[in-house]
This record gives structure tokens, sequence and C-alpha cells, in this order.
């Protein structure tokens, strides 16, 4: 069986982008690319929502910083519903609604599935209990508005903390599990 941990980079005041759909406050260290470096190799696939897979899609097939030839290759799940088709490397549309599609992909025996990105995503994935972890990359900067972390929740979720660790950059990553 797989898990799926959810990985998102948020402000101080608990924004994942700022008003202007801006993601420049985004802190990437050397502690943060070797934390990538190991993270891509322990996956063996990434679910991305339409925005985040619009903006990995037209980075990633040209980029050349090291990680880019693991992120082209693994297969990625793509949940929109306003894509008709996807041209990244090794992506696909999912074909069935969020929930149905990542509890069949879990049951699925293999390593980690990843969700970069995609808030929206994964706050559908939220209450039908299909994240096994949450990483948070708190960053050092307050925003004062955007998008919120997970928003439109009906109903709390409790988490309990599993790891912490504090980057050179003075960003906190924290990792989270179902309580």
């Amino acid at each position: 069986m797989s898990r799926v941990f959810f990985q998102e980079f948020v402000s101080l005041d608990g924004y994942v982008e700022g008003r202007n759909h801006e993601l420049d406050w985004h802190v990437v260290d050397g502690d943060f690319n070797r934390y990538v470096a190991s993270m891509l190799d322990a996956i063996d696939g990434i679910l991305l929502g339409r925005l985040t897979y619009q903006l990995f899609a037209a980075y990633w097939p040209t980029a050349t910083n090291p990680e880019a030839c693991r992120m082209n290759e693994l297969p990625k799940v793509v949940f929109s519903r306003t894509l008709k088709k996807v041209e990244w490397q090794n992506a696909r549309l999912a074909t069935a609604p969020a929930a149905e599609e990542v509890a069949r992909l879990k049951r699925e025996p293999g390593r980690d599935l990843a969700i970069f990105g995609s808030a929206n995503l994964a706050a559908s994935l939220v209450p039908h209990g299909l994240i096994d972890e949450y990483r948070f990359f708190v960053n050092p900067v307050v925003l004062g508005g955007g998008t919120p972390l997970l928003r439109d929740l009906a109903q709390r979720t409790k988490l309990q903390l599993t790891k912490s660790e504090t980057l050179a950059s003075g960003v906190v990553a924290l990792y989270y599990r179902p309580a």
C-alpha cells in the first residue's frame, strides 16, 4: 500500500501564495535542496491539481537543476475538471473524482505518493482521511493576505507533530500525521 503526503510552503500567517498569487517568497536553500533530492528518490509518483500542474509543466521540462530529471521521469496524476489533456512527460489526467482515484492509488503496492502545492486538491482529500502525512515548510515571512493553506474544510482535523527541523535559511519544516 502507498502512503500520500502533502507538502506545501506556507507563510507564518498561513498563506500558500500572496494576494496576487505570487510565490517569490519561497525560501530554497541547500538544506531544502538536499531534502528534495532525497524525497524525490523515495516516492513513486506525484499528485497535482490543475494550477500546480500548469506551473510545473511550464518549468520542469526545460529545467536544468539536479532534480529536473527525476521530476520529469516520475509518474504524475493530474486532477482537473477543465483540462482535456496533459502533455508533460509521464503525466495523465485522473479519470475518477479525486477521492476515488487517490483511494485506489493508495491500495496499489508502492512507495509514497506526493502532493506538491495543490492545496485545493489536498483540502478535498482531508475529509476522506486520504492524507497520511503533512509536510509544511514554514517560511520566515508574513504575507498579510493571499490564499490560505487549507480553505473550506468543514470539520476540524487533529494532527500530531512527528518531526520538526529548522533549515539554515530559517524555514521550519514541520511533519504531522493525522491524530
